[in-house]
């Protein structure tokens, strides 16, 4: 395989989604960590040099994926689904960390990590991987539901934490993934169907419920369940076109619970206004449509499939992260990427970044990927499906 350079506008728009994340975590917690105590001596910069610290592994892990061989990605699909269901499970062990009713974290000196985030990752290599293979039916209701099945081992164990918005977006992910591979429409139709009742028996719980029924009318109860989405839609009412300037928010100040992780981006509109968020909004646009160019110009089925997959995993997360805190979904814990406070999410998804950052450098022309198959039949339908969802 030929190599070229790297897709500078990739990493040029992550670069700067990165110092527009670095700007809103220090702006959104300098008071806060100037009123505890044991964080008082610090200035308030605490939670930016947490950020830095991580920002740092994450940046060397991403330069390390930038030039590993295209060979060892693949390797990798196995080892980092074992470790992502080893970590899980940790996660109930004494290495647990446990916050907010909820045990999602995994004690790693000197901070936390959130194995759900890893499990994302490790999902996007295994279908890139199990959709690429051969022997890969894709009219075979029992080669579907492999992956369906292991996506609910996983749920289950993101549920059992509890993590709803995480085992959501896995849920997602997969089934995204699952229809650009060219799954049939009428296994995801059956699948969507058994999900509905689940979903609904999962969100009568009371926690869950009141979320929902805050998302609908959020003003009913605004000292309740309505709260934190209240704050919210303040926060990006008061910012205005161009917002109150850096530093001068008013709803950092213990206003709007989780301003520097899952609603820093009503932080960022009332700071910088419209014209702030529209720019946040854009930079995830250019990481989308960067990634499927990447994507379009693999002609190997795996690279392909996980271009695509790491663009879709970034992609949603973004857009679910955008619709909570606008009020357009439930609230749910999720971070927006490469800005929200959290080292997990901020490695996870550098090391993919890193990922499409190779893959950028290949030199492939674009057309279909190369697949080897053994009936006529199969090759006219799979060229089909490229052509009618927009590969060719």
């Amino acid at each position: 395989m030929n190599r070229g350079s790297i897709d500078k506008t990739l990493i040029i728009t992550v670069i700067v989604l990165v110092i527009i994340g670095l700007i809103a975590v220090y702006s959104s917690t300098s008071v806060l960590a100037s009123v505890k105590a044991k964080y008082a001596d610090r200035g308030g910069m605490i939670y930016l040099q947490k950020q830095l610290f991580t920002l740092i592994i994450g940046s060397l892990f991403m330069v390390v994926f930038m030039f590993l061989s295209t060979e060892k990605l693949k390797k990798l699909v196995f080892p980092m689904l074992i470790i992502s269901f080893i970590m899980l499970f940790l996660v109930f062990s004494p290495l647990g960390v446990s916050a907010g009713g909820a045990r999602r974290w995994l004690r790693l000196w000197p901070s936390v990590f959130q194995p759900s985030e890893l499990v994302k990752l490790a999902m996007v290599f295994l279908l890139a991987w199990y959709m690429s293979r051969s022997d890969y039916d894709r009219e075979s209701f029992k080669q579907f539901i492999i992956p369906i099945g292991l996506l609910g081992i996983f749920q289950v164990i993101f549920l059992k934490q509890p993590d709803f918005g995480a085992a959501m977006t896995l849920g997602i992910i997969t089934l995204s993934m699952l229809f650009i591979g060219g799954v049939s429409l009428r296994f995801l139709g059956i699948i969507s169907l058994v999900a509905i009742p689940v979903i609904i028996y999962l969100a009568k719980e009371p926690y869950r419920w009141k979320r929902i029924v805050s998302f609908l009318d959020p003003w009913s109860d605004p000292q309740g369940s309505g709260f934190q989405l209240v704050q919210s839609l303040i926060a990006l009412g008061s910012g205005g076109l161009i917002g109150q300037g850096l530093g001068e928010g008013k709803q950092k100040l213990a206003f709007l619970p989780e301003i520097h992780t899952d609603f820093i981006f009503a932080h960022i509109g009332e700071e910088m206004g419209f014209i702030g968020v529209s720019v946040v909004v854009i930079l995830f646009f250019l990481i989308c449509m960067r990634g499927l160019s990447i994507a379009r110009k693999q002609s190997e089925l795996f690279y392909y499939f996980l271009a695509s997959g790491i663009t879709i995993m970034i992609s949603i997360q973004a857009l679910i992260n955008f619709a909570v805190v606008t009020g357009l979904a439930p609230t749910k814990g999720l971070p927006l990427p490469f800005i929200s406070y959290g080292g997990s999410s901020l490695v996870v998804n550098l090391i993919a970044v890193g990922i499409l950052l190779n893959l950028s450098r290949l030199t492939h022309n674009p057309g279909f990927p190369e697949v080897v198959v053994q009936k006529k039949t199969k090759l006219r339908t799979y060229r089909y499906y490229y052509k009618s969802r927009g590969r060719a």
